[in-house]
């Protein structure tokens, strides 16, 4: 696999991707009572930025990327992604990938990436095209004829992004698809999906607990406080592309980090 420092850090023009969120909450009702999971949020993504949220277990990260994606709907505010409200999934806009690759165990690699061109009545022909497209393009050119139980841990989440990716949604909402790899896959990973966004330009909201990897992968850092969840800080990632791992022992990446963490403690 190419290595992420020989990859050119020139990214091609963003396409349309911007995502705004005004005043966003969500209360969940039970039959006892309501939990405020979110209140008053407001982001603004940029075409083309790839953003993380991070922020402490429970505080509403991944409920805010399911409303994103339009599969769930908020109790208050508005979300638009391209100018236009997002009240149901529409892949034309929105790709996402979730924390378990989900794939079917009895498709080939190439099948389950064409699995959601197939629900909308692509021919079969270009289909298999674009899911092979996708694979090479993540890394797994080759291996379009296995089984899911034929691929390690870190091959299932490719098939899983290149599944996200086959659409060619101009927004790619993650929720914390690496948590399961161990930490060198982990690593891997988050320079494979660093080389793929450089080649694509989509915009990219990832969600994860992993401060190390919110600041490697960021151009900017939302930290969400404890439920309900608020935007409690934004960080801005100053830091060159392409990434490399000896950022990591640097004072900027240092400083970042730990003002993420200053905020967690504060909300445990």
């Amino acid at each position: 696999m190419q290595p992420l420092a020989n990859v050119t850090p020139l990214k091609p023009a963003p396409r349309a991707g911007a995502i705004e969120v005004r005043h966003v909450g969500q209360v969940f009702r039970t039959s006892s009572q309501d939990v405020v999971a979110l209140e008053d949020v407001s982001i603004d993504v940029k075409p083309g930025q790839f953003v993380v949220l991070v922020g402490p277990s429970g505080c509403g990260k991944s409920t805010l990327l399911m409303m994103m994606a339009g599969l769930l709907r908020q109790a208050s505010g508005i979300i638009t992604i391209n100018n236009a409200p997002i009240s149901k999934p529409d892949p034309n806009r929105v790709g996402v990938v979730f924390q378990e690759p989900s794939l079917f165990p009895w498709l080939t690699a190439e099948e389950n990436v064409e699995f959601p061109l197939a629900l909308r009545g692509v021919a079969k022909s270009e289909r298999r095209a674009r899911a092979q497209d996708a694979l090479q393009l993540v890394g797994l050119d080759g291996f379009g004829k296995r089984h899911p139980h034929e691929l390690s841990g870190g091959m299932k989440q490719r098939v899983s992004i290149a599944r996200g990716l086959v659409q060619d949604p101009p927004v790619l909402l993650m929720d914390e698809p690496f948590a399961a790899l161990d930490e060198q896959t982990r690593m891997t990973m988050g320079d494979e999906l660093l080389r793929i966004w450089a080649a694509t330009g989509k915009t990219v909201v990832f969600v994860t607990h992993s401060l190390t990897e919110a600041v490697y992968l960021a151009d900017e850092v939302l930290v969400m406080s404890a439920r309900p969840g608020r935007i409690v800080d934004h960080l801005q990632v100053a830091l060159p592309r392409p990434r490399t791992y000896d950022m990591l022992s640097g004072d900027t990446f240092g400083s970042l980090r730990d003002r993420i963490w200053r905020h967690i403690r504060k909300s445990a």
